[in-house]
């Protein structure tokens, strides 16, 4: 599958079936998203991958909405992406490189995210990143150390559902030249 294909093809599943996803495949994924660029090639994103079954019901039940607790009800694997903090956009005096301060982080782990998705795509996945969830409770959930951010949850599974493509803005609409 080529880029164009891969990015038009991918879509936000909500559907998935059980089955379990071999560690091999998520490793791959992985290891493609980790030449998605970043500040100063910083690399600050980082991946928990999420299987136990009693973890990911007490997301669902406890720390997401309903329309995204469905989702997890179904999944056989949940990624958490965090990042390290303090280091995209930042020079190594803690000064914030730009007038966008400590935004720029979220860019570098939203581009990561793509990556992730789109690797997953190509190996036949299914995901859809969910971003309103209970940020504090997951961060102790997962015990992730205080030197690090949960950005987002993907979500990740076999598909069950191929959803067309919603309709998209003509290149005029998105695009000017000056």
């Amino acid at each position: 599958m080529n880029v164009s294909d891969c990015i038009k093809m991918r879509r936000s599943i909500r559907k998935y079936k059980p089955d379990h996803i071999d560690h091999s495949i998520i490793d791959s994924i992985i290891s493609i998203a980790s030449y998605s660029p970043s500040w100063k090639n910083t690399q600050i994103t980082r991946y928990i991958a999420i299987e136990d079954p009693s973890i990911l019901k007490k997301i669902a039940d406890d720390y997401t909405p309903v329309y995204n607790s469905n989702i997890i009800r179904q999944i056989p694997m949940l990624v958490a992406v965090t990042f390290i903090k303090g280091r995209s956009g930042f020079e190594r005096d803690g000064s914030y490189s730009t007038k966008k301060g400590d935004r720029w982080q979220m860019f570098d782990v939203g581009v990561a995210c793509q990556s992730f998705c789109l690797a997953a795509k190509e190996q036949g996945l299914g995901t859809v990143i969910m971003g309103i969830f209970d940020e504090e409770k997951i961060t102790e959930l997962l015990e992730i150390p205080p030197e690090r951010e949960l950005a987002a949850l993907i979500a990740v599974g076999w598909p069950d559902d191929d959803p067309q493509a919603p309709k998209r803005k003509a290149v005029t609409d998105l695009l000017e030249y000056k």
